[in-house]
């Protein structure tokens, strides 16, 4: 009896000393691993989504696609009923038909009042020539009616020139000032005629716009899912219709304690365990850190100053760049939970 109670100790201490060393070297195993590496399983895949949404209103006319299927970058989408815009940019047409006809019809009166401009000028310099003349026989016909070498009527009748010499010059003269005031006039309304037209052409130019608006592209390569349309609904500018996951843009949000960023540092890389698929991790490289805290970017981030003060751990964003999808990369998706493993030091 007393020989099998001590085979029973020696059993139970080979027993105690099996476990203890196997928990001393899973220990010394464990400290080792998180002296050199830094895990958190806050973490997610994210990924670039751009949201579709309608620049104009409009009644939907038809949808190119199905939810979540494959759509190409500069691919048409959804196609809003566009004879509203047809028919604007059909009345911009016609302003800016009017408005070039009323430059052809100002630079026709421009080009008229030129002409009269040039006409009257060169019969007031023909009638400044007369007036110099008559002027010139006015003045000898003094000398010489005071001489008595001409008759007194000779000299009436080259002052009559003279006088009519200078009427005809200061109305002809008239006549070119006013031409040239007509053509200032002409010209002015020219310049409001092109102004006009410039402006006719803008709306032009934003109709074409607003009609190209009517034909949604998809803004990138991706997935398109979250379709919030039918086919003859009504939208509104700035209502969101869809939205497309771009292809190759996946990464890993992590949200690492603030005591764990010590040794982490761009570069390093990372073990990425995927919920859903356990068995296949995929591996990545710390990429860069958020410049806030994740409470700090909240809808409501907290005041310390009020109340009292309760001191919580805070948790970084860090974005990890997947390079080594191992054949995942067409079945991942934003939103899905990972865990994540740093190795911040090469282990010993």
């Amino acid at each position: 009896m007393e020989t099998k109670t001590k085979k029973t100790n020696q059993k139970i201490t080979l027993l105690l000393s099996v476990l203890l060393l196997a928990g001393t070297v899973l220990g010394i195993r464990e400290y080792n691993y998180y002296r050199h590496h830094e895990d958190t399983d806050d973490a997610q895949i994210d990924g670039d989504i751009s949201p579709v949404v309608a620049r104009i209103g409009g009644y939907v006319d038809s949808i190119l696609f199905e939810e979540n299927t494959r759509v190409t970058a500069g691919q048409a989408l959804v196609v809003l009923d566009d004879r509203d815009y047809t028919v604007k940019l059909e009345q911009a047409l016609a302003a800016q038909k009017g408005a070039s006809q009323t430059l052809g019809i100002s630079q026709a009166g421009i080009q008229a009042t030129r002409a009269f401009s040039s006409r009257y000028k060169a019969e007031a310099e023909a009638a400044r020539v007369k007036l110099w003349q008559a002027t010139q026989d006015y003045e000898r016909y003094q000398h010489l009616v005071k001489a008595g070498a001409i008759t007194r009527q000779q000299y009436e009748h080259a002052k009559a020139a003279k006088d009519a010499a200078q009427a005809a010059y200061l109305a002809s003269q008239e006549q070119y000032l006013a031409t040239m005031e007509q053509m200032k006039s002409a010209q002015s309304q020219l310049a409001v005629t092109h102004t006009g037209i410039d402006q006719q052409q803008a709306a032009v130019d934003f109709a074409r716009l607003q009609l190209t608006y009517t034909r949604m592209m998809a803004p990138a390569t991706g997935l398109v899912s979250k379709k919030f349309i039918q086919q003859g609904q009504l939208v509104q500018a700035g209502q969101q219709l869809f939205s497309v996951v771009h292809d190759n843009s996946l990464y890993v949000t992590a949200n690492f304690k603030e005591t764990q960023l010590e040794h982490l540092r761009p570069g390093q890389p990372v073990t990425i365990k995927v919920d859903a698929f356990p068995g296949k991790p995929l591996q990545g490289t710390v990429y860069n850190y958020a410049p806030g805290t994740g409470a700090r970017f909240a809808l409501l981030p907290p005041d310390n100053a009020t109340g009292n003060f309760v001191k919580v751990v805070q948790r970084v964003p860090v974005k990890i760049r997947i390079t080594d999808y191992h054949q995942l990369q067409s079945l991942l998706c934003p939103g899905m939970s990972v865990k994540v493993s740093v190795t911040t030091t090469t282990a010993l």
